[in-house]
């Protein structure tokens, strides 16, 4: 049974690889804007590695007016996609 669903405004496609969700969400979703900074990014895990990356949990709480167990939730989204995916292969994937 696939193990990675995408969960984006109520897409429930699954994936068996983990790099294939990341493609998905990249590539058939539409870019969205940081509330925090505006910068435009892939919605999905992009949009959370460069929230958790770029800006302090305190601005995110703020700009999405998150809860403690919403940032939580998406702190461990990021920590699991990044301990299995094989970012090379996504890059090559996006950028071919």
């Amino acid at each position: 049974m696939p193990r990675w669903e995408c969960a984006i405004e109520g897409d429930d496609s699954r994936f068996d690889r983990v790099e294939e969700l990341i493609v998905h969400q990249s590539t058939e979703h539409d870019r969205i804007s940081c509330k925090v900074c505006g910068t435009v990014v892939p919605d999905g895990y992009f949009a959370i590695k460069h929230a958790f990356d770029e800006h302090s949990r305190a601005e995110y709480v703020r700009a999405y007016d998150a809860s403690a167990a919403e940032v939580r939730r998406r702190e461990n989204i990021k920590e699991s996609i990044e301990s299995e995916a094989d970012m090379n292969e996504v890059i090559e994937r996006l950028e071919g």
